[in-house]
């Protein structure tokens, strides 16, 4: 008990600094509690049929972690992956790149839970952000204070994804620079590729390190753990499209420290992963992590960057609308009812969450 107190400790100090880096933000406009007065259910909602769907597909929890971080770094966290393509436009989930996208139908489930409860009051971003973090939480990681009060926006394209997206076999200066285009750091790359501790990928994500990696045939990434790369090769035949590996096979539906281990074992499933080990300071990162004997400075460093990524392009004040179904944008007549009471005490609210968090620290 001692130990996991002390690990709760130090999330709650880790999340306190992030609080009160977001009261300080020009950039970020969502706020804490949000819903408090306007739909004071919405986050048990979220919780609860979180639970339900990961207790029948665990693996899904890693889907809607994805599902999350790439709403946020194409076009901010703002629900743009959520909508269908139309006649006239190919939406970003009808990329190519986002094809083994999964849980588009989780955020609809759980958006008509939330319209039959409170109509028109929560926004499809700030869906996806709390699914996002309930599926850490319930995975076993740590509980996480998001932000909510997002808006949705009204505008996805295909052509957006590619520049928004690292290439599979992005370098880790490559990595390291896309992440600062979101004032992002290398920590912040270290950290959230922690995400990777639960979910799958499609072989075509990574089939490119076990065959022809070079000019020569059959020949694998050298980077590789031989024996890991003799099993991955037992699981994607040359060419296989739909099968899914899991990221961190140790323990692919818990979120602990399986991942760093894996990955300072050589043997990082994706090209990314391995990356962490080819700059100074990710790898420090990943060796730490991989010898820690305990999850609590992960957990802790987790809770800041996903409540920083979370901050991602944000829309509020009206700048956006909340849409009554996900996948489409409200018609003019929808968009006006969208309610106009989400940021009257972002203030008050903010300065509450920080307190009780800080409190929540000294007694533990």
């Amino acid at each position: 008990m001692a130990s996991g107190s002390a690990a709760l400790a130090v999330v709650a100090v880790a999340v306190a600094a992030a609080l009160l880096a977001l009261c300080g933000s020009t950039e970020a406009h969502a706020q804490f509690g949000a819903y408090n007065k306007t739909c004071p259910q919405a986050e048990d909602i979220v919780f609860k049929e979180m639970t339900a769907v990961l207790a029948k597909s665990p693996g899904l929890a890693g889907s809607m972690l994805r599902l999350f971080s790439v709403d946020c770094f194409v076009g901010g966290c703002e629900g743009s992956i959520l909508l269908d393509s139309t006649a006239n436009n190919t939406a970003e989930k009808d990329s190519p790149l986002n094809k083994g996208l999964r849980g588009y139908n989780v955020i609809d489930s759980i958006k008509a839970k939330l319209e039959a409860a409170c109509p028109g009051v929560v926004s499809c971003a700030d869906v996806l952000a709390l699914a996002a973090r309930d599926s850490v939480r319930i995975t076993k990681g740590p509980y996480i204070p998001v932000p909510t009060g997002r808006e949705d926006g009204n505008r996805s394209s295909a052509a957006d994804v590619a520049p928004n997206t690292p290439k599979p076999d992005a370098s880790i200066t490559d990595l390291i620079t896309f992440f600062g285009k979101f004032n992002l750091t290398a920590k912040d790359l270290a950290v959230l590729s922690g995400a990777h501790t639960t979910g799958k990928a499609h072989c075509p994500a990574f089939s490119a390190r076990l065959y022809n990696f070079t000019a020569s045939n059959n020949i694998s990434d050298p980077t590789l753990d031989a024996n890991y790369t003799a099993t991955l090769r037992g699981q994607c035949a040359a060419g296989d499209l739909a099968t899914l590996v899991d990221l961190d096979p140790s323990s692919d539906t818990t979120f602990d420290l399986g991942y760093y281990r894996g990955v300072a074992a050589s043997r990082g499933l994706l090209s990314t992963d391995g990356a962490l080990l080819l700059n100074e300071d990710t790898r420090a990162y990943v060796t730490r992590q991989a010898n820690a004997t305990a999850p609590a400075e992960f957990f802790a460093d987790f809770a800041a960057s996903f409540i920083n990524m979370s901050k991602i392009g944000v829309l509020s004040h009206h700048k956006g609308q909340i849409r009554r179904h996900c996948s489409v944008v409200n018609p003019l007549s929808a968009s006006s009812q969208a309610p106009v009471t989400m940021g009257a005490h972002a203030a008050v609210l903010l300065a509450s969450s920080f307190v009780s968090i800080v409190a929540l620290a000294l007694v533990l």
